[in-house]
């Protein structure tokens, strides 16, 4: 086994890094795969127990596994490079997938929906209306306008007093649309002016500790 997969499989699960025993539905790893494409790349690692030792694969089921789950259980079709490593006697696979250029990237589950997801540490998270925004206008790659108007105002104050918002309180503060409220917290993201919080509880949204009204100037 090349020292940098050992190397890796030693740091455990991460942003960058999942592990998968085996497979026995390719909507789960299609999760996976989006999860990757939306945010940061990274690398899957199948025949990997989540401690960290070599289980192994049994046969070539699961590259088509995979395949099945690039092509069909995600949308758009998620590429991928995929190496067949060995270990003593036991041989594993890497999936590595790069960040996509055509985001959201979807996931197809059980139930027949679709649904993005986002890496956050080791979890695949599914992606809110708001990351959503966030994904689109960056691929769109034209200007977004930033104007603070009383809605912006009152969100600043409330985070700056309070830490933290919840796009539910956002609206009941401002009384404006989901659609705007998205739009608002999507551009300030883009801007770094907030940074999100996420967890499998829901999200929050907090200032910048990094001076985000110049990191606002440097932009416009």
């Amino acid at each position: 086994m090349e020292s940098y997969l050992k190397k890796l499989i030693e740091e455990g699960e991460n942003q960058y890094l999942d592990f998968k025993y085996c497979i026995s539905d390719s909507r789960k790893i299609s999760r996976t795969l989006s999860a990757f494409s939306n945010t940061d790349g990274g690398r899957l690692l199948i025949g990997v127990r989540d401690n960290g030792s070599i289980a192994g694969i049994e046969s070539d089921e699961e590259v088509y596994m995979v395949d099945t789950a690039a092509q069909i259980f995600c949308r758009p079709q998620i590429t991928y490079n995929i190496k067949q490593h060995t270990s003593g006697v036991k041989t594993f696979l890497e999936v590595e997938v790069m960040r996509g250029n055509k985001r959201p990237y979807q996931a197809k589950d059980e139930a027949g929906r679709w649904l993005a997801y986002f890496r956050h540490n080791d979890q695949n998270l599914v992606a809110n209306r708001v990351l959503l925004q966030v994904w689109r206008k960056e691929e769109k790659k034209s200007g977004v306008l930033v104007k603070f108007g009383k809605a912006e105002n009152t969100l600043m104050d409330y985070i700056s007093k309070n830490g933290s918002i919840t796009f539910s309180k956002f609206r009941k503060l401002t009384k404006i649309s989901s659609y705007r409220a998205e739009s608002i917290l999507a551009n300030l993201l883009i801007f770094k002016v907030l940074i999100m919080k996420a967890s499998e509880k829901g999200f929050t949204y907090e200032i910048n500790p990094e001076d985000p009204m110049k990191l606002l100037n440097e932009k416009l």
